[in-house]
């Protein structure tokens, strides 16, 4: 993704690379898998794996009251002004850029809404086997808080771990549990749970998601946050047949079914598309996509707006944090600052660098034109790095994690569930409390540990992401092609 312009140079001017010097010379690599075992998809197979895991999205909307559209996922540039500071601020304009299309006057059509998931894939071998991270970012430019106050959404996020991966997707991998966001809640569902399920497809196998709308008018759930649905596609499938029966699916830790308005599907996985009749959002088909239902009316299945979304890449926008990519146009220069150990640079799809390698700082803040919020970006989430803390049952009004197992990784004190913290699994002993790898990555085991700042899993080791040993660190690379200027 090329926003804007980018210096291919190397910082010198974090303090740290005289230390890192001497480390580099020393640096051990613990834990690698043996070359024996390696081996790695193809970069079609990792599009094909994201498309395939791609979830599908139940949301309800708060259309009501000329607000039709707020609730439509869109993608960081719909409005193709290069600038992610005013999203917020247009974004309160979607009604009107409906209405537009509606009367047809052309006004607000060069926006592209293009709803998207921004992804990552990470591959790794482990005892023989190989495994996948897949991570799946619900984009929304704006939400409300609990004082009714406009934001930038906090962008959540689900995550599929697919094990014994074998070849192309569908061959015989399963998928362990996923995790969603539910706001500063990580919830996990294992393999197994009734309310772990998915759309099985000739073109896919998608996790099914219920979100919330952008409005607090609810006390729970509210604010976009993700929950798990607790029907099986084969239930829903027999309701979406009927031309009278309420659109609404049951969710993890709530009793009782909630409306939906909406169902976001996966643009690349054609059955899915197809078996949900889903369209694209452009400039022609807007009105008809956009509902204008309250959050407390329930619709019937019919009238349930059915919308494709586009995968894109967590990479593309990752250079915008970047020290020295423009960052000042999206981002503040306050904390949270990341600074990244970078062994490789970040490549857009044509290989051209937009990130160099080498000591790089990442600002997160975010930058909101109307000075209303301080939001944080992809750098400063506890899951990019792995670090969130799971919470099996997550309540609706229940606080999060205490964050302790993000802090403990930072300052590498506490082991993982193989007696290695994040310093000594990736070699770099100069690394705590000072900044990170490239390629730390926590692998979650799946299960909750009670103890406060531990997680059972483990740091993914050495050299982990080489072809050589079989391994890929997709947050760093952009895979899908960005489609400049084109409707989804």
């Amino acid at each position: 993704m090329t926003m804007n312009t980018r210096q291919n140079r190397t910082s010198g001017s974090l303090g740290l690379l005289g230390v890192l010097a001497l480390t580099l010379v020393c640096v051990a690599w613990p834990g690698a898998t043996a070359r024996a075992q390696a081996w790695t998809l193809s970069t079609a197979q990792r599009q094909a794996f994201l498309n395939y895991y791609a979830p599908v999205v139940f949301k309800r909307g708060n259309g009501n009251d000329n607000r039709h559209g707020y609730d439509w996922l869109t993608n960081f540039d719909f409005d193709q002004d290069g600038d992610f500071s005013n999203n917020k601020l247009h974004w309160k304009t979607i009604n009107q850029y409906v209405d537009a299309a509606r009367a047809g006057t052309g006004a607000y059509s060069n926006w592209r809404i293009r709803p998207t998931l921004y992804t990552s894939l990470i591959e790794f071998m482990d005892g023989g086997a190989k495994h996948l991270v897949l991570t799946y970012h619900l984009y929304h430019a704006l939400d409300k808080n609990a004082a009714g106050d406009w934001q930038l959404h906090d962008w959540e996020r689900v995550e599929v771990f697919v094990k014994n991966v074998v070849g192309a997707p569908g061959s015989g991998e399963s998928v362990a549990f996923a995790v969603v966001t539910q706001h500063k809640r990580n919830v996990i569902r294992a393999q197994g749970s009734a309310e772990l399920n998915f759309m099985q497809t000739a073109t896919g196998k998608h996790l099914l998601i219920w979100q919330a709308e952008w409005s607090d008018k609810l006390l729970a759930p509210h604010g976009q946050e993700l929950r798990f649905v607790g029907d099986t596609y084969a239930w829903i499938a027999t309701q979406m047949a009927s031309t009278t029966a309420k659109a609404q699916v049951d969710v993890n830790n709530d009793d009782g079914r909630k409306n939906l308005h909406y169902v976001f599907v996966p643009q690349g996985s054609s059955s899915a598309v197809s078996a949900f009749n889903a369209r694209g959002i452009t400039y022609a088909t807007a009105d008809s996509l956009a509902s204008r239902a309250d959050n407390g009316d329930s619709v019937t299945w019919p009238n349930v707006k059915r919308v494709t979304y586009e995968l894109q890449d967590i990479a593309d926008i990752l250079p915008t944090h970047w020290q020295y990519g423009g960052y000042a146009t999206h981002w503040l220069n306050t904390t949270p600052v990341v600074d990244v150990w970078m062994e490789s640079p970040i490549f857009n799809e044509s290989g051209v660098s937009e990130v160099s390698s080498g000591m790089n700082r990442f600002f997160a803040k975010t930058r909101d034109i109307e000075n209303e919020d301080d939001r944080e970006g992809y750098p400063a989430k506890s899951w990019f790095f792995g670090t969130y803390e799971l919470n099996a049952n997550a309540s609706d009004t229940g606080g999060g994690g205490s964050g302790a197992f993000k802090d403990n990784s930072w300052a590498s004190t506490v082991v993982d569930s193989r007696g290695q913290t994040r310093a000594s699994a990736s070699g770099y002993s100069t690394s705590p409390n000072s900044f990170w790898w490239q390629h730390d990555y926590f692998v979650h085991a799946g299960t909750v540990d009670s103890t406060d700042g531990v997680e059972a899993g483990f740091w993914l080791a050495g050299p982990w992401y080489l072809p050589a040993y079989g391994g890929f660190d997709g947050r760093w690379v952009q895979l899908f092609d960005d489609r400049p200027g084109q409707e989804p």
